[in-house]
């Protein structure tokens, strides 16, 4: 699939892999980054592809994001570009703006503190981080092996400081340094390795597990918006039931959602029908993902939970979200009308319904309730009439 196993090693440095050796083609990457990285060089600055991007072009993957690494400082990155904000506190980041999309740029950072300061204000949560430093430092600040390759705008070859190549090859997800202390010293890389694992189909190497297991209450130290935010990472590409699936096997869901965990325990933990309801949520994700369609987190709470509000009510299952994570609002009552909907769309439809379809979310409680049938095994032509029926009232508008 990729061609990256010819590798040439100096005696002291990083695993250059030459441009014959691998598979990225400045085709596919994005050309508002290859100004960035172009225009970076040519200013003199070391530029360079970095981190997931690099990971799914060597995998033949679309990355979702291009994001550059440089020597320019975030000021002179700045002075190159008029599109270009500068952001963060902990550490500055040059976002180059075009139209919508941004290019996050940002310069090599310094080595990580010492272990004795990581573990004594672990419970602080992230520290500051303002030096900067070099490719080499970069590498080694970064979560796993496999995000922490770059790619070199000027001769075309991937640079790997790290052995994420040959992680890579194996899809193998390990922690760069000693899990131990990376975990502690930001928790929520524990659910990024959840996310990278299912999300490519790679397994996450004994010590990175052996550390999550030993770690996962330290998640709570964490920022709610972030932890928040990387549990609804978990279900794009259509991998959530084996996300959330780790998640409850490492204990980080006991940590998180404890009483999802709790009732999935009740509920015959693998056996559980939570699983059943995700992976339909799944082939729905990866059908809406071809189509360039979002999937709404409410949609996506409502599927996570409906084993549990079968067993006590929607707004009492998804309270529990809104409380540990601290799920939208307007997500929260979205999917508790999907999970009340139910009721109403196993009935045929008749007249006088417009309020119910006219409801800003009835499209999604549609496909909602579309995910239990066939989660389920149930026939769909009742929502085949609602979907008429809704379709319908649209033409008379």
């Amino acid at each position: 699939m990729f061609g990256f196993f010819s590798k040439k090693k100096a005696k002291e440095g990083p695993v250059v892999c030459a441009r014959p050796d691998h598979c990225i083609s400045r085709k596919n990457i994005d050309p508002d980054a290859l100004k960035v990285l172009y225009r970076l060089s040519h200013l003199g600055y070391e530029a360079y592809l970095v981190g997931g991007g690099v990971r799914d072009l060597l995998l033949g993957r679309a990355p979702k994001d291009f994001d550059v690494g440089t020597s320019a400082k975030p000021n002179e990155v700045k002075r190159a570009f008029r599109n270009c904000f500068l952001i963060g506190r902990r550490f500055r980041l040059a976002h180059v703006r075009f139209g919508q999309k941004v290019i996050e740029t940002a310069t090599f950072r310094a080595n990580s503190q010492s272990v004795g300061d990581i573990i004594e204000h672990a419970a602080e949560g992230p520290m500051e981080d303002n030096t900067f430093g070099t490719p080499e430092t970069d590498a080694n600040r970064r979560d796993f092996t496999v995000n922490g390759l770059f790619y070199d705008i000027k001769t075309f070859a991937v640079i790997d400081y790290v052995g994420g190549l040959k992680d890579l090859k194996k899809k193998v997800i390990r922690s760069i340094g000693d899990p131990m202390i990376r975990f502690r010293e930001d928790p929520v890389r524990m659910m990024r390795a959840v996310k990278f694992s299912s999300r490519l189909g790679f397994v996450i190497e004994k010590g990175t597990e052996k550390a999550i297991r030993k770690l996962h209450s330290c998640i709570l130290t964490a920022s709610t918006p972030r932890v928040c935010e990387e549990v609804f990472r978990l279900f794009p590409y259509g991998a959530s039931a084996k996300a959330f699936w780790m998640l409850y096997d490492f204990g980080l869901m006991g940590d998180l959602l404890p009483d999802l965990a709790a009732f999935i325990k009740a509920d015959g933990g693998e056996k559980s029908a939570t699983w059943r309801y995700l992976a339909v949520l799944d082939r729905y994700e990866q059908a809406m993902h071809k189509c360039g369609y979002d999937v709404p987190n409410a949609l996506r709470a409502a599927v996570l939970y409906t084993a549990m509000a079968r067993k006590v009510g929607a707004r009492e299952a998804l309270g529990t979200m809104l409380k540990s994570i601290a799920l939208p609002k307007a997500s929260y009552f979205a999917a508790i009308f999907m999970i009340d909907s139910a009721k109403r769309l196993a009935q045929d439809p008749a007249r006088g319904r417009r309020r119910f379809t006219g409801h800003r979310d009835f499209p999604d409680a549609l496909d909602y309730n579309r995910i239990l049938a066939r989660a389920e095994g149930r026939d769909e032509a009742i929502l085949d009439k609602w979907a008429d029926l809704y379709n319908q009232q649209g033409d008379e508008k």
